[in-house]
């Protein structure tokens, strides 16, 4: 029997850039844009998924805002126009990544800590918090242990308790990661590329 895969929609999205109105597009996605209309660049908060949306030229996005995106409406997108991979992003959003990617990290603190509490081996050689930049084999029996104690409570429990210095830094790179290098084999945090 194969296995379907769930669809991964986002109901959050963050402003990583708001296009020019001459911002040169590839020929094939062309759209008509209209003239009330601002293209964005987004960054899900659920997935990581980078989108390109149209917005109402009345809502003025700003860089930074955490926007509804999801299939309800009223939304604050007038529609998602295509996924968008890290190279098609431009100077200014590419520059605005890691720093909203934190800012995702440090608002669901929570959601993190509960991988640092339930996260499992991917492979009988690889754990999956040894994906975390700053551990290693020595650090990830700390971790086993203490979590075996008593759940991690918050980033700074982990700090505590582990010795890993910055928590939230570390899932952010491990996420900027997982979104730039197209080749990377294990995603825990990203939506996989978009194929085009």
């Amino acid at each position: 029997m194969q296995k379907v895969k769930a669809k991964r929609y986002e109901d959050y999205g963050y402003v990583l850039d708001v296009l020019p109105p001459s911002h040169r597009r590839p020929a094939q996605m062309r759209q008509a844009i209209d003239k009330n209309e601002v293209i964005v660049h987004l960054l899900g908060e659920e997935y990581f998924t980078l989108l390109e949306a149209a917005v109402s030229e009345r809502f003025k996005p700003s860089i930074g805002a955490r926007i509804y995106i999801g299939r309800d409406v009223p939304r604050e997108i007038l529609r998602i126009i295509r996924r968008i991979n890290v190279d098609e992003l431009t100077e200014n959003g590419r520059a605005n990544l890691e720093p909203v990617i934190q800012k995702i990290v440090e608002q669901n603190e929570m959601r993190f800590v509960e991988f640092f509490n339930k996260s499992n081996p991917i492979t009988p050689r690889l754990h999956a918090l040894e994906l975390i930049p700053g551990i290693g084999k020595k650090m990830l029996q700390k971790f086993l242990e203490e979590r075996e104690t008593a759940p991690l409570q918050s980033f700074e429990d982990i700090k505590k308790r582990t010795g890993l210095i910055d928590p939230a830094e570390s899932i952010t790179r491990r996420i900027l990661d997982e979104l730039t290098n197209k080749e990377e084999k294990y995603r825990i945090f990203v939506r996989e590329p978009s194929a085009a």
